[in-house]
């Protein structure tokens, strides 16, 4: 599914989690990253809501790569960069 991953990176497929789960639980896997380590989203619609959430709440700790963009299915890649 994501052709671009790197090894060992967990993928985080939110499409058939509920909407009001979904923030709570990418927060709270991105809390438990080390500084390095990383996940990607997958999602059916652009997930730019959740980056300016991520800019806010954890500003200059990660980094945020798009993987593909669309049309049907957007991969972002979250790394931690600082703790």
């Amino acid at each position: 599914m994501c052709s671009d991953c790197q090894s060992g990176d967990t993928i985080i497929d939110v499409r058939k989690i509920a909407p009001r789960l979904r923030h709570p639980m990418i927060f709270n896997a991105f809390e438990n990253l080390s500084a390095g380590e990383a996940f990607v989203i997958v999602n059916d619609h652009d997930p730019k809501p959740l980056h300016y959430q991520f800019a806010a709440e954890y500003p200059g700790t990660f980094d945020w790569v798009y993987e593909q963009q669309g049309p049907e299915v957007w991969q972002v890649r979250v790394s931690r960069t600082a703790a």
